[in-house]
This record gives C-alpha cells, structure tokens and sequence, in this order.
C-alpha cells in the first residue's frame, strides 16, 4: 500500500459488528460518506460469520461487536486469525478484560480503586460505608451492572447476590466506590483518533450517569445514554495521554482509543475505562469527526505492505 498521503487510495475495508446489529450502529454508519469520498468501499460484516473471508480486505476496523461479552475467549480467537485487524488481536486480548486497569495503576494512572472477585472467592462487605458499583471485568454498556448503598441491609443482600450470580457464571466481579460526581459532572469521554505521527485527540463528549441502583439480573431496565458534547480541560487531555502511553505495545499502532473520566478527589480526572476495542466514537457530535475517522482510516491502511 502507497505510502504517499496525496495519492489515491482504492481499498475495501470490513466496518466489524455484530448479528444484533447487521448495518452497524447509528452513528458508526455516519463514516461510510467520508471514506466513499476517499475511494474507500466499507462494509459492514459480522465477525462470527463463518462464510467472511477476512484476508479479501484490505482493513478489518472493530466497531459495534458488542454481544462478545458472553463468549470472550471464542472472540479473542477469533481476532487472532483476521489479517489487518485494527485495532491489533493483542490489545483485543488486553483490552476485553477490565483487569488492564491495574496495571495501568501500577504504571501511574489514576484509577478507581477496584477490588477484583474471582469465581468461588468469598467476598466481604468493604469497611469503608457508601456507595459502591459491582460488575463484571467482562462487559460493555454498563450490562450487569449495580450501584449500591451497602449502608442499606437490603442492598447489601442484593449486592452479594450480584456478586454469586457474577461468579456462578465463571465471571470474574469487580466493585468500585461509587464516584458521586458523576451525578453532576458526568462521565467525560476523550475520543482519539489516528494520524500520521500516532494518535491526535479528536473530540470529547459528556455522558450522563446512567446507574440508578442494583443490578437484578436479566429483567433489570437498562437506561439510555444522555450524550452531549463536550470541550475537554488540558488536565483531562493530560491524563489521558498519560494512560495512552502506558498502553502495551505503544499507543502508535492504534486507530483509535476512548478514554473515560470522572472527577475523583479535588475534582482531579480518574480513568474509569480505557476502551480500546469497540468503543463508540460519538462522531456525530463534532463537527469534522467522520472525515477524521475516515483519514484514521486511510492513516492505517497506507501503513499495510
């Protein structure tokens, strides 16, 4: 593949998604005119289709494959066959389980402070009172997720049932304090995006909280997403390039990093997620975020051979 930006590129590239959502979600589908326009033909393609023929693109892109939760390691398989796949089969792996927060921890990042429950292990009420959020290391959209005030008898039972029904299905729990800012501030998402000399960042946006209480298993209601824009604070671009490059492997290789924040202590951001693999990149929400996407793509595809 040509390495010159100004010559034209003619290329096939596989927009990655899952059987729920054959045509890719919403706002996933706002690139196709970019990359049209760039002599790019996208298609939307499931990842667990047998008859895909992977090696035809010439650029497989991860977006919407949001029903792997329930089978990881079957995914994480799967992204180890697919030439060309962005982003790369090993951050897939590293990526898919919240466990990559601790070690973010230990490279420096701020993180909310987790403790992990494996399945079988005895879990106790944390000493300190408050709010607490349980879930599984292995999720996206906040599914089988609860928020709990362990100063109340009944939720302290709902909590430990949360956490027996995580690991009676072999999945790992995670429990954090609950950050109440989030209530007011919301979450921040910093949404970067590949160029030629690595990762820029693109946009931000705000999320509203979304956890109203405990999670009671398949019937619980999930609650939309409040999106809006949002500009970013130099200190909350600072913390996510510091988490960025704490990535394995280095961020460079990357087509595109979520980063979430919340204000923690002193309103300083603390990572929640860093969402490497199938994000929502909330490109509708900035003026010129298709085209940047679609140049991200164009970015990867004259690094092939």
């Amino acid at each position: 593949m040509s390495t010159d930006p100004h010559q034209p590129i003619r290329s096939r590239v596989a927009l990655v998604t899952c059987a729920a959502l054959p045509e890719l979600d919403d706002d996933d589908r706002l690139v196709h005119a970019s990359l049209a326009a760039r002599g790019v033909t996208a298609e939307a393609v499931v990842w667990d289709d047998p008859a895909v023929d992977w090696g035809s693109y010439d650029l497989v892109v991860l977006r919407s494959p949001w029903d792997y939760p329930s089978r990881r390691d079957d995914f994480v398989a799967w992204a180890a066959t697919v030439p060309a796949l962005a982003n790369p089969a090993d951050i897939v792996r590293w990526n898919t389980d919240k466990r990559y927060l601790d070690q973010l921890s230990v490279a420096g990042v701020a993180t909310v402070p987790t403790t992990w429950i494996e399945p079988g292990q005895e879990w106790a009420l944390p000493a300190e009172p408050g709010e607490y959020v349980i879930k599984p290391s292995v999720s996206v959209d906040s599914q089988d997720t609860g928020r709990y005030d362990l100063a109340d008898p009944e939720h302290q039972e709902l909590a430990r049932a949360h956490v027996r029904r995580l690991g009676a299905a072999g999945r790992v729990t995670m429990v954090q304090p609950y950050l109440s800012s989030v209530d007011t501030d919301g979450e921040t998402a910093l949404l970067f995006l590949a160029g030629p000399d690595g990762l820029r960042f693109s946009h931000a946006i705000r999320k509203g909280a979304m956890l109203t209480g405990p999670d009671l298993g398949a019937e619980s209601p999930r609650n939309p997403e409040r999106i809006s824009a949002r500009t970013a604070t130099p200190e909350q671009v600072a913390v996510a390039e510091k988490t960025l490059a704490a990535v394995p492997g280095g961020a460079e290789r990357l087509l595109y990093a979520r980063v979430d924040l919340i204000p923690g202590g002193g309103d300083a951001p603390v990572l929640v997620e860093l969402e490497l693999t199938e994000p929502s990149l909330f490109i509708g929400y900035a003026e010129g975020a298709p085209d940047r996407l679609a140049e991200a793509i164009l970015t990867h595809l004259r690094r092939r051979p």
